[in-house]
This record gives structure tokens, sequence and C-alpha cells, in this order.
């Protein structure tokens, strides 16, 4: 399970492990108390597109449409967070952006969402025989 978590909130057992999916650290947060358990500024959008977003957001679907692209080009750090979700039941991807809707975090999900909804509904109609 991944839930999404703005980095300043307090860390709660519910969290499970603590992923920071920022490419730069929080402003004005001590590194003990974010309770960060992994950063992972690698899976972070480019600076180009962070800058070019700026959390408008209505440059979102744009936005998506390019960060998918560069986790597309970037295997190695999805396949870190993978091996991360599948390691973990509960995960919490971490983010530091004030919109909750419209953040990287919000895109990553959908892209690992996007990703294993296709092989769980393939592993379904092959249970189902079709």
């Amino acid at each position: 399970m991944i839930r999404l978590k703005r980095v300043y909130e307090p860390p709660s057992q519910e969290d499970g492990l603590r992923v920071l999916v920022d490419r730069l650290w929080p402003r004005a947060l001590k590194r003990e108390a974010a309770k960060i358990d992994v950063w992972l500024k690698d899976i972070a959008p480019g600076t180009a597109l962070r800058q070019w977003f700026g959390h408008d957001p209505s440059r979102w679907a744009e936005f998506e449409r390019r960060y998918r692209r560069e986790l597309a080009a970037n295997p190695e750090a999805v396949a870190a967070l993978r091996a991360l979700v599948k390691a973990n039941k509960r995960l919490t991807l971490l983010f530091a952006a004030k919109d909750s809707d419209h953040n990287n975090a919000v895109a990553l999900k959908n892209f690992l969402a996007r990703r294993t909804a296709p092989k769980a509904h393939s592993a379904a109609r092959r249970a189902a025989g079709r």
C-alpha cells in the first residue's frame, strides 16, 4: 500500500517506510524531525521540469506526461522504488509541496499504479481462463 504525505506533517506508525521523493531537501526541516527512512532524490523530476511546472495546476497534465517520460528513461530509480514497495506492506511517499493534489509524489504514485495495473489485469484474465 502506497500512501502520500506532506513531509512537514508529523510522522506516524501508519506511514510504514517513509520515502522522500523530492530532489531538494525540504526547507527548514531538520533531518531528525523528518524521520525519513529513504531519500530517493534520483526519482524526482529533473530540475528543468520541476522549474517549468512551478506547481501550476494548469500545467498538471503536461507535467505528468513529461515526468512519466523521465521515469521511463530512469529505470534504475524506478526499480529501486519498486523494490521498496515490494518489500514493505506500507510505504509513504513524502513531498514538500503545499499542493497535495498536484505534485511529483502524486504523479509518481499514478505512474506506479499505471505500470502495475495492466499486469494485475492480465493475471486476473489468465486466472479466469480468458
